[in-house]
This record gives C-alpha cells, sequence and structure tokens, in this order.
C-alpha cells in the first residue's frame, strides 16, 4: 500500500490547471522533499490529498483508500504567514487548540488528550514552551509547535508547507533534522514542500519537481538536471552542483533563490485589501 497515489490527475484552481493528468506513486515511510516554481500547485497538491481540493478527473488515494476530508492519519502543518506571538495563548494551549479537530476555542480535555499534547510537544522537543506565552518565543521555537500540532492523533502521514519560510539557515537545519529524525522515530511519510532544494539535500529519499501542471518524482540526480526542470520550467534550466550545494540557473539567475525573495518582497509590500 503507498502513502499516497495519484492516477492521471488533473487538479485545477480559480479555473487554472495546477496539475495535467499526473500519475505518481509515494511510498510509505518516505522523505518527499516537494519543490517548484511560484504557483506550481505546492499547496495545493497537498489540500488535494487532504480532500480539501477535488480531483478534476482521475482518482487519489491516500493510505490506501480515496482521499476525503478529515482523514486522522494525516498531519498538516500549513504556510503560517502572521506571527504567532500576536495570539494570546500558551504553547501547551495553542497545542491543545487542535486536538479533536478543534481550530478555534479551547478544548476541555480529559486526562488522555492532556497526554496527548505533552507526547507532541515532547517529540519536537518543546515541553519546555508549554507554559510560556506565543508572544516571547522565537520563529523556530513556533515551527516546534507547530510541528507538535501536526503529530496529534499519531499520523501516518504528514504534510508540511513550507515550514522553513522567513527561518535562518540555522534554524532551516534544525526544522529539516527534527523532521527527519521524527520521520524515522515514528515510521512515518513526509512531504515537506521548500522554495529551494538545498536545505534538504541528504535528508530527503525523493524529491517531487511541479511546474506547468507537470511533475517529476524520482532521486535528486534523476529530478534535478536539465532536460527535466527545463521541462517543469518551460525554459532553458542549467544545473550548477558546487561543493555538495546544486543551484538551479535560468540566464546566470539562480532560480529557486529569485523565486524565494520576489515572494518575501511581495508579502513584505502587500497592502491589506488590494
Amino acid at each position: 500500500m503507498n502513502a499516497i497515489s495519484f492516477h492521471d490527475v488533473t487538479l485545477r484552481l480559480d479555473g487554472h490547471v495546477v496539475l495535467d493528468n499526473v500519475s505518481l506513486e509515494i511510498v510509505q515511510q518516505e522523505f518527499i522533499g516537494v519543490l517548484g516554481p511560484n504557483g506550481a500547485g505546492k499547496t495545493t497538491l497537498m489540500r488535494a490529498a487532504l480532500g480539501l481540493v477535488p480531483a478534476g478527473g482521475g482518482k487519489i488515494d491516500v493510505l490506501g483508500r480515496l482521499a476525503t476530508r478529515g482523514n486522522p492519519d494525516i498531519g498538516y502543518m500549513p504556510q503560517v504567514r502572521r506571527a504567532l506571538g500576536t495570539m494570546r495563548l500558551s504553547g501547551w494551549d495553542f497545542v491543545a487548540g487542535v486536538v479533536g479537530g478543534h481550530r478555534l476555542g479551547m478544548p476541555i480535555l480529559g486526562k488522555t488528550d492532556r497526554a496527548e499534547v505533552d507526547r507532541a510537544l515532547a517529540l519536537v522537543g518543546a515541553s519546555e514552551l508549554a507554559h510560556r506565552p506565543l508572544a516571547e518565543i522565537s520563529g523556530g521555537e513556533q515551527q516546534r509547535l507547530l510541528l507538535a500540532q501536526a503529530l496529534i492523533g499519531r499520523p501516518q502521514l504528514l504534510l508540511l508547507d513550507e515550514p522553513l519560510s522567513n527561518l535562518d539557515p540555522h534554524h532551516q537545519q534544525a526544522v529539516v533534522a527534527l523532521v527527519k529524525s521524527l520521520q524515522a522515530e515514528l515510521g512515518i511519510t513526509v512531504l515537506f514542500s521548500a522554495h529551494e532544494l538545498n536545505p534538504l539535500l541528504g535528508t530527503i529519499d525523493r524529491v517531487l519537481y511541479l511546474g506547468h501542471g507537470q511533475a517529476a518524482l524520482g532521486t535528486v540526480d534523476e529530478v534535478i538536471t536539465g532536460p527535466v526542470l527545463s521541462r517543469i520550467y518551460g525554459s532553458e534550466i542549467d544545473v550548477v552542483r558546487l561543493k555538495n550545494r546544486i543551484f538551479v540557473m535560468s540566464g546566470g539567475h539562480d532560480v529557486e533563490r529569485d523565486e524565494h525573495r520576489h515572494d518575501l518582497l511581495s508579502e513584505q509590500t502587500h497592502i491589506p485589501g488590494r
């Protein structure tokens, strides 16, 4: 049984084709890096696995059954753009807020559920954050709490949507190492989307690269090549390897890094309501 299977799947968002007749299989207990240019469908693919985006064609199986909403075997860490520090909660309350599917308000937890919250915090090394206000913790510590939320309910599949956003290289490395250790310890499958490949090198089993409605799934050496990425990006791509790092280049520009900078600039200059 695969963790995720897409059978001739087409996904549309706001009338735009995000994935076009894509088939792929992700094996249980794999660590998959999900990459691609902005708008390539990284988030949409994860939301489809969650049953939140219906397939416009084909079939999506998750852990042996059709993708449906509310699957307790999936843990999901969505993109977070606003600071959690604005929330008047302790770390423990923040994690406890998702027990039983709650997202608004605080559930009343029994002994078993309280133990589950403590377990999730311990797994991510955040027990010391339990009684600290969110306003007093760092961005890297916030990511640990979000990861603890995703682990509530003991999922078999973990979907992490760009958990490295807005973290410095040191904290990025710490998050990747933590997720890898959890994947090995718990025997779970992980899909980990990111703006660029290098923070994931040496950690992922395979890479899933999305773009122009297409998908390429394989090892880094199989997928991160000029011909494959030229097809994904729809333009001429060169792959440069230097000192254990890989650079995806187009016309002398680092495509992945430039896209990330553009995304950050868009966030910083965004005016609400426009």
